[in-house]
């Protein structure tokens, strides 16, 4: 559930930002202290698309679609009456995010830190472990079901297996998911992100931490200019600042229209999010489903007659972060979830 961010454990991984470049800091520094306490997400990554044609197709299935609601998450603020509007925009923003990595870089050429580590060091571990379990197992022909904690026994065959798993990290930051990745046996990592800035940092972080074949690169998930499918996307918190634009129910669309085409048939999409549950991120999945995707699979039957599959499906979800109960229900702070592309 959202409004509980999650600060991480190291303290060299928080330090106090620096202020950013006047010409990209168009939020100020108070501003962005304000929106940084008020909301649980602090993403690497927005949208500003500017393809018009695309964004008046979003908006068209977001008005004929009548089942279609990005659901309000429950806690999401542990501040009294917050300025939702205001603090949504600024972390949806592209200038909030270059001045924030603006500080980031600088505090990294001055003080060799890293930057901070959304959702916390130890919810990164849950996340890269159980993915890579997830991968193990789809590998060898077992997929997991609901029912089902993603569970996996090493074996000498584990690295071979992961060799072969191309990887995309939508909104990459300071691209330490990666990095984390990559000690667990995977080697084709491509981090984007729409922050040049942010680029930089992750860019700097790897060739001093000894991952120099990760690839990093400038761009926007909206208006993708990759030209290739990945079996493994992840987003950690990238949906969750992209819903904080003011346009942020269209540009989820926008999103899930994307990825699609990013995601390679048989391949993951894994989305940690603290401003949605694991439910409301299957009812989205849902919806974009239903309302036909952007690439609605057409599947030959014996009868020479075509069906037609859905896009993605859901397939499991992290179990083991910690639960608490609060007005008689019990929730996560975070939510971890794997959809399958058909």
């Amino acid at each position: 559930m959202a409004g509980m961010r999650l600060p991480p454990e190291d303290s060299e991984l928080s330090q106090p930002a620096r202020p950013g470049p006047p010409s990209v800091d168009l939020v100020s520094d108070d501003d962005r202290s304000v929106a940084a306490d008020s909301w649980s997400i602090k993403s690497e990554y927005g949208s500003t698309l500017d393809d018009d044609q695309r964004h008046a197709d979003a908006a068209e299935a977001l008005l004929t679609s009548g089942n279609f609601r990005v659901v309000a998450s429950d806690y999401s603020s542990d501040k009294e009456e917050p300025d939702v509007d205001g603090v949504s925009s600024m972390l949806g923003l592209h200038s909030y995010w270059d001045a924030a990595y603006a500080d980031e870089l600088t505090n990294f050429r001055e003080h060799g830190h890293v930057g901070e580590v959304w959702f916390g060091a130890d919810v990164m571990d849950v996340v890269v472990t159980w993915t890579r379990n997830l991968c193990l197992q789809i590998a060898q022909g077992q997929l997991p079901t609901d029912a089902d904690d993603v569970k996996y026994e090493s074996t000498e065959d584990d690295d071979k297996h992961l060799c072969g798993w191309s990887v995309l990290d939508i909104g990459t930051g300071n691209g330490l998911l990666l990095q984390e990745l990559a000690k667990l046996g995977f080697s084709d990592l491509t981090g984007v992100d729409y922050s040049e800035g942010a680029i930089d940092l992750a860019r700097s972080l790897a060739d001093r931490d000894g991952f120099p074949n990760i690839k990093f690169l400038v761009d926007d998930i909206l208006e993708t200019k990759l030209d290739q499918q990945f079996q493994l996307v992840m987003d950690k918190g990238t949906l969750d600042a992209i819903g904080l634009h003011p346009d942020g129910n269209i540009k989820r669309i926008m999103y899930w229209d994307s990825v699609s085409r990013l995601v390679a048939p048989g391949g993951l999409l894994v989305i940690t999010s603290c401003n949605s549950t694991k439910d409301e991120l299957v009812r989205e999945l849902e919806n974009y489903n239903q309302r036909g995707g952007s690439q609605l699979l057409e599947l030959e039957v014996k009868d020479n007659d075509t069906c037609r599959d859905y896009p993605f499906r859901y397939i499991s979800h992290v179990r083991s972060y910690p639960t608490f109960m609060f007005g008689g229900s019990i929730g996560t702070r975070v939510a971890t979830v794997a959809f399958l592309r058909n």
